[in-house]
Order: C-alpha cells, then sequence, then structure tokens
C-alpha cells in the first residue's frame, strides 16, 4: 500500500503541476480566438489584386493584428463608465466573468498544493479529501471560464455578423479557436485528474488501520 500511495502522491504532484503551467501558459498568450484573412485579396493603388492581411489573434487580455501592434481589449469592469448596447454590455459581461474564472482557478490550485503536501506530510486523510475537493472544484471553475468563454467569442461572432452584414464575405475568412484554448481544456483534464488522485489517497489511507492521523 506505501508503493500505490507513493504513486498516487507522485501522480497528483505531476498532474497538479501540469495543470497550472498549462492553464497559466493559456492565460499569458494570445491565441485563443484567431481569424485568419489570408485568403482574401483587395484591390491595390495600381487596380491589381493583392493579399489583405488583415488576420487577428486574441486573448483574454488584447488582440493582435497581423500588422498592428497588440492593444488591450475594453475592460469589461468599466462598462459602467462607457456608452454602449444592450449587447454589447452583455458580451463584456461574459468577457468579464471568463476574466474572472480563470485567475481564480490558478489561485486554487496554489492553496490546493499546499494543502496537498500537507496532508501527505500528516497522513491526513480528512485533509486529503478537502484537498481532492478543492482541486475538483477549481476544474468546474475551469471549465466554466473556458466554457463562458467559447460562448462570449461565438456571441460575439453573431453580433458582427448583425452588423457588418457581409456573411459572403466572411465566408472566406477562417475563424478558430486557437492552440491557448487548447492549453485551457489540458488543463481542465489534469486538474480534474489531481482532484481524483488526491480522492483516491484519501480512501487508502482511511483504510488502512492504524495508520489515519486525519485532523
Amino acid at each position: 500500500m506505501r508503493v500505490r500511495l507513493g504513486a498516487l502522491a507522485g501522480g497528483a504532484a505531476l498532474a497538479g503541476a501540469l495543470s497550472f503551467v498549462l492553464l497559466a501558459a493559456a492565460l499569458g498568450t494570445d491565441f485563443w480566438y484567431i481569424i485568419d484573412t489570408g485568403r482574401l485579396e483587395r484591390a491595390g493603388p495600381t487596380n491589381s489584386s493583392r493579399p489583405e492581411p488583415l488576420g487577428s489573434h486574441s486573448g483574454l487580455w488584447r488582440t493582435c493584428g497581423a500588422q498592428t501592434p497588440c492593444l488591450p481589449l475594453m475592460n469589461p469592469f468599466w462598462q459602467d463608465n462607457v456608452t454602449v448596447s444592450d449587447s454589447s454590455r452583455q458580451l463584456l459581461t461574459m468577457h468579464g466573468v471568463s476574466v474572472v474564472l480563470l485567475p481564480l482557478s490558478l489561485i486554487l490550485m496554489v492553496f490546493g498544493a499546499m494543502a496537498g503536501l500537507l496532508s501527505f506530510l500528516l497522513r491526513a486523510s480528512r485533509l486529503l479529501l478537502i484537498t481532492g475537493t478543492l482541486f475538483l472544484f477549481g476544474a468546474l471553475v475551469t471549465l466554466a471560464g473556458v466554457g463562458v468563454y467559447m460562448a462570449y467569442s461565438a456571441a460575439a461572432l453573431e453580433e458582427a455578423l448583425c452588423l457588418l452584414d457581409e456573411a459572403a464575405l466572411l465566408e472566406q475568412v477562417d475563424i478558430r479557436f486557437g492552440w491557448s484554448l487548447a492549453l485551457g481544456w489540458v488543463s481542465f483534464a489534469a486538474e480534474l485528474l489531481t482532484g481524483l488522485a488526491f480522492l483516491a489517497a484519501a480512501r487508502l489511507l482511511h483504510l488502512r488501520p492504524g495508520q489515519d492521523q486525519s485532523l
């Protein structure tokens, strides 16, 4: 049983570290949403067709154009000071929810890591149970943050289609989610596995007679 408990401890540590690193990388990069207009052409000054590099990629905090510097997105928490439509206000709210939930998941992982280290050192099954529950809750927070961002992106695209009324033009544009979002999904899976590993360790330690020094 000692080998199994050590394996669970190592697995939980690796999965937790992987989840934290991946989510931190996702939050720090700007490839959550990609708009590729490489196939579009526009008439130049000499009436010759040439590619129009208008593609962009966006993160949670800013958007970057193909030939323009990265610009910060509108602060979703300042919407009371800005005159916007109801649909735009709803988009800002959705963006604000994702901006809050995903960093919150990082904070929960930090507290979970400290609690997990202490629980394995003390061989405390209740503390292991609490730590596992904390990681599972953090996984739900990550899932909610990523899900809200995807819903926000879909709603923003629908809003753009209504405003531009150029569906035929947008059919030539490649719009997709990027690898930063994929990192968020992998982080969610790793965080979920971390929580399950702590719960399994708590049950294993609880079943060991005379070894549970639960708090």
